[in-house]
Formats: structure tokens, sequence, C-alpha cells
């Protein structure tokens, strides 16, 4: 897996990553838009053809469930940014976050010590 989401596979995903498993119903209402049943399950089959979700049967219901863990995901995807944008230097991913005031210095502390234990 090395493929980034579009806005409305992020949104897909999300809601499979809440839910765990789901039928096309079940996932139209977890996603957090005001999407259509037939764009959420296009959506659905464009992310398996992609290899981030599969499907069960069941009579002639498909199951759906996610391949790859959300976890993973923001792996890869802080990953590619820290690559593109950063040279691949996590010291200057945080301190870029730190300057435009993401992360504030105590919250660096915080991490910096749970880090150490």
């Amino acid at each position: 897996m090395n493929k980034e989401l579009t806005k409305a596979e992020e949104q897909v995903m999300q809601a499979l990553w809440k839910i765990e498993k789901g039928f096309a119903n079940e996932i139209v209402a977890a996603v957090e838009s005001d999407a259509a049943y037939n764009t959420v399950l296009t959506v659905v089959r464009v992310l398996e053809q992609k290899g981030f979700v599969a499907h069960e049967t069941f009579n002639r219901s498909n199951r759906y469930y996610p391949l790859v863990s959300r976890e993973e995901y923001m792996k890869q995807m802080l990953g590619g940014i820290a690559h593109r944008w950063f040279g691949s230097s996590p010291r200057a991913l945080v301190s870029f976050l730190v300057d435009k005031k993401e992360v504030s210095l105590e919250d660096l502390e915080t991490i910096t010590k749970e880090l150490e234990l």
C-alpha cells in the first residue's frame, strides 16, 4: 500500500475504521457527510480495487472491512509528508510544527517525557 486517498475515500475509510465492519447502509450512516448511498458504495468499490477494503458476502449482501489500519495509513501519510517536505527529518517536521504554533513547547516537553518512559 503506497497510495494516497482522496477526500471522499478518506471519509469512507474513517467510517470503516470506526465501525470496523459494515454493510453498505451502515457505512453510509457512519460517513460524516451528506454523501448519497450510491456515491458511498462507488467509493467503497474503488477502495476495494486499491486494496484498502475487502468484503465477505452474506446471501447477496456484502459486508466490508478495512485491510489497512488507520495507524498504518497515518504512518504512511506522515512518512510521505516528512520525506517530501522535510527531507525525511523528524527534527525539521517538529520544528515546523512548533514554529507554526501547531505544537506548543509544553506539548513537546510532555511528548519527550512520554517517549523516555
